[in-house]
């Protein structure tokens, strides 16, 4: 795990790059969307480690769909932020499949549905704040 949060790290490194090679910014949300994720992970956390596992292993998957989404969008002459995203969504892959190998739980459908409607509104906050 210490190499998957290592990754997540470069992950918001490369993002704050690009962004700013493209004079671009991050979502003013972004503090707010950090403080979430902890909290949530504290919460799993509380909940025993094949829960939190599961919560890991579906976040990754939901976060792999997302860059999919991103990278159907992209531009075709955007091969930088192309490689970036791809990467990503590689690294995200073997997260959740970690999580899976070390005995996450499969969430429930309503906690997994949750997830992802709150995805949906923090992804729409976030294009326009």
């Amino acid at each position: 795990f210490d190499q998957a949060a290592k990754e997540e790290a470069d992950h918001l490194a490369w993002t704050q790059e690009r962004l700013d090679q493209l004079g671009a910014r991050p979502s003013l949300l972004n503090p707010f969307w950090y403080g979430g994720a902890f909290a949530l992970g504290f919460v799993a956390g509380t909940l025993g480690d094949k829960v939190s596992l599961g919560f890991m292993a579906e976040t990754e998957k939901q976060v792999e769909k997302h860059l999919n989404d991103h990278l159907g969008k992209l531009p075709a002459g955007d091969q930088q932020s192309r490689a970036i995203l791809e990467q990503m969504r590689q690294d995200e892959i073997e997260h959740g499949q970690t999580a899976i190998d070390q005995g996450a739980n499969n969430l429930p459908m309503p906690v997994k549905l949750a997830m992802t409607a709150m995805s949906k509104v923090m992804t729409t906050l976030a294009q326009k704040i």
